[in-house]
């Protein structure tokens, strides 16, 4: 007995197979090819839309941070080792004298939306605006 594995031939792959189409099987678009008109296709995606989320304003009363869920985007942050060693200690800060088990992105979110909150409540004198005019 022969511990290769058998693979089928590039024929049996790429062989033609034919179905009688019926009201059930869902028919397939063809790809317009590169010539054509594409107008249509990226009206059409535009009106789905690309992202499964809304856009609606949410005020601050609303407003909290998303917790525990699975996150679609993303952003990468350059931090310092200092700043990066904050994050750290906070961390497991919040683990050791307050017995919560929270991840660094947790940690993350939870300051943004404080700080934004922050931000929309007090505008000019806001702790971020302060901040990043150095007073």
């Amino acid at each position: 007995m022969s511990r290769r594995a058998t693979l089928p031939g590039a024929e049996e792959l790429f062989r033609t197979t034919t179905s009688p189409v019926t009201a059930t099987t869902p028919t397939l678009t063809a790809l317009p090819s590169p010539g054509e008109n594409t107008q249509a296709s990226s009206e059409e995606s535009a009106s789905k839309g690309v992202r499964s989320t809304s856009r609606r304003r949410i005020t601050t009363a609303e407003r909290g941070p998303s917790g525990r869920e699975r996150h679609e985007e993303k952003i990468t942050v350059y931090l310092s080792p200092d700043e990066l060693f904050d994050l750290e200690q906070a961390r497991l800060l919040l683990r050791g004298e307050h017995g919560l088990a929270v991840d660094r992105g947790r940690i993350v979110r939870e300051a943004l939306s404080l700080i934004v909150a922050d931000l929309e409540s007090k505008g000019e004198s806001s702790i971020l605006v302060r901040r990043l005019r150095g007073r």
